[in-house]
């Protein structure tokens, strides 16, 4: 399940990192881990709404529900759920414009208890059509 070829120990932590198959290219291509646990979290890069052909989606409900989508599928990898996300940032161009809309697309992914949330308006993001980048921090301790 975890891709363990990339373990590491750092001051003293151990740290793995999680590619899901899905991931694999773009993790090579762009030199980046998915996710790494490290310690009793999970730290995901963040995704934006690609679909999975790699095209940017017009409509922004499908960007949302992708980038949501790529998360969940990171976190089953680790062997986790979205209510394992203590702590979410979002970037958004037009956060204003679409904040509710995006807000609804996200409740229909997490639940009480919710994690903490930081949304941010951005002027852009690296793939052009691109309106949202999801981050989050997941724990992997039981009692959280």
């Amino acid at each position: 399940m975890l891709e363990m070829d990339a373990m590491q120990e750092v001051g003293g932590m151990p740290r793995r990192v999680i590619i899901p198959p899905a991931f694999r290219a773009a993790a090579d291509h762009l030199k980046l881990s998915p996710a790494v646990i490290s310690g009793d979290h999970v730290f995901l890069t963040g995704v934006t709404g690609a679909a999975s052909d790699g095209s940017i989606p017009t409509d922004p409900a499908d960007q949302f529900r992708y980038a949501f989508e790529k998360i969940g599928e990171v976190l089953r990898e680790a062997g986790l759920s979205f209510r394992s996300v203590v702590e979410m940032t979002s970037y958004h161009v037009g956060l204003r414009n679409r904040f509710d809309l995006f807000n609804a697309v996200r409740l229909e992914f997490v639940e009480a208890p919710y994690p903490a949330w930081t949304a941010v308006e951005v002027a852009g993001l690296r793939r052009e059509g691109a309106i949202v980048e999801i981050r989050v921090i997941a724990s992997i301790d039981p009692d959280e």
